[in-house]
């Protein structure tokens, strides 16, 4: 990575993208910030470093709000830490993004978030936290409203999968949303029912079926949509607000849709991953070692249920689309579970290439604008998680954290291409048309 070039830029004859519409218009960068934005005489600032943006689109750096770097697991920690994982995003056109605190049973969520904080500090990139929730006790109630009013942390995270190490119940989620809730928090969930993925975990693995594929076999669509109108239920009866992360399936864009005609404050968000990819990755004709980077959770779903969530996308369904960035590498990581499926670690990556691809495959393919993309990717998620007013927008004041995007760019996504640190890569051989050609993080011009 390269430093700042210089105090002042002045960013001239480009196109501003923002989620109401474009502009014709110069940006003035000084101090880390938007300090003018007009159409200027570049002579009449010569103290200026001037990048000619002609051809280009100028949008506000890439917001992801669901990131997983060195989350640690039984197969090693996400093979991406915070260094890596910022470089892969600052390289895609992400400045800034929000991991996870994950405390273990036992442990308080200041002394998590304490050690975090020290490991999330390494990022080149701007970086946020959200608390997650890894039990349901009065030690851990009483800490919620501290995080929010002593820490600044707004948003928590529940699991209610993976219910022997993270995951919480139905009746402890109720219990967070009512404490967090009346505090101003916003309550994350990943929602897959987990008493019925232990179930069906322990019948495959009693009758003999530990292959990769059926990972995605006891996960099923029904997991997903179960815990989504329940999460949904108990959202309208506490009020709390909630946020959906990578929703999968077509029903369940159903359900936050309604729920957002009913009134109820849900926020849906959906992954790169469920929009281009689908389950004849899991075909039990495939060797295993094929089928093991597609290894996540909730699994990829069926070509039609792709269709179903980028309808949801093209109608403001879905808020976000993000990552899910959690990377574990194929040999040593991945390969552990070869001959028991519930020990595969449950993740990809895709931060390098989330821009491209949503602009490749959404804009270019007309299934959203490139005001939605802009939304989508960074407008939307700095609003819900508390940011709106410095991040996701081209605003006078605003943070300058800025993408100069060349829409003229084509290539094809090759393994090690992302600089990410893992040695597989689920969009290998996609072809994209678009790239984040300069990239400014806080005023400052980086390079790769």
């Amino acid at each position: 990575m390269g430093n700042a070039i210089g105090t002042k830029l002045l960013i001239c004859n480009g196109v501003l993208v923002g989620a109401e519409g474009n502009s014709r218009e110069d940006l003035l960068l000084e101090n880390g910030i938007i300090a003018a934005r007009g159409v200027f005489d570049r002579t009449a600032f010569p103290e200026c470093t001037v990048i000619d943006a002609t051809g280009k689109y100028v949008i506000p750096g890439g917001f992801d709000p669901h990131v997983h770097l060195s989350l640690p697991t039984p197969a090693g920690n996400s093979c991406d830490d915070f260094r890596s994982g910022s470089l892969a995003a600052l390289a895609g056109g992400t400045t800034y993004f929000m991991d996870f605190v994950t405390p273990v049973r036992g442990q308080s969520l200041m002394e998590a978030l304490k050690l975090r904080r020290i490991e999330s500090s390494e990022s080149l990139a701007g970086c946020g936290l959200h608390m997650g929730i890894s039990e349901w006790n009065i030690s851990i109630a009483r800490e919620i409203v501290p995080c929010i009013e002593r820490q600044e942390i707004h948003s928590f995270k529940a699991y209610l999968a993976y219910r022997k190490s993270i995951g919480i119940g139905y009746d402890d989620l109720f219990e967070l949303m009512k404490v967090a809730g009346p505090a101003g928090g916003l309550v994350m969930v990943h929602c897959e029912d987990g008493a019925m993925i232990s179930r069906l975990q322990e019948i495959f693995l009693a009758e003999g079926k530990t292959r990769a594929f059926y990972h995605a076999l006891s996960r099923p669509a029904g997991a997903e949509i179960q815990a989504i109108e329940r999460v949904i239920e108990l959202s309208a009866e506490s009020g709390c607000p909630v946020y959906i992360v990578h929703t999968s399936t077509g029903k369940g864009a159903d359900l936050i849709r309604q729920a957002k005609r009913d009134g109820i404050r849900v926020f849906g968000e959906t992954c790169l991953h469920y929009l281009l990819l689908n389950d004849s990755r899991y075909d039990p004709f495939l060797d295993d070692m094929s089928v093991l980077p597609y290894i996540i959770s909730p699994p990829l779903r069926s070509a039609a249920d792709q269709n179903l969530l980028w309808d949801g996308i093209a109608d403001r369904t879905f808020d976000v689309v993000a990552t899910d960035h959690c990377p574990f590498n194929l040999h040593g990581q991945k390969s552990i579970g070869l001959h028991d499926f519930t020990k595969i670690p449950n993740g990809a990556g895709s931060i390098s290439h989330r821009l491209s691809l949503l602009y490749t495959y959404g804009v270019l393919a007309n299934k959203i604008t490139v005001n939605q993309f802009v939304d989508l990717v960074s407008t939307r998620p700095a609003e819900i998680f508390g940011l709106g007013q410095r991040k996701g927008k081209l605003l006078l004041g605003f943070d300058a954290d800025i993408v100069i995007w060349d829409p003229d760019y084509e290539g094809v996504i090759t393994a090690g291409g992302g600089n990410g640190r893992c040695d597989s890569e689920i969009f290998e051989g996609f072809l994209v048309r678009g790239r984040a050609e300069t990239v400014i993080v806080n005023g400052g011009v980086f390079t790769t």
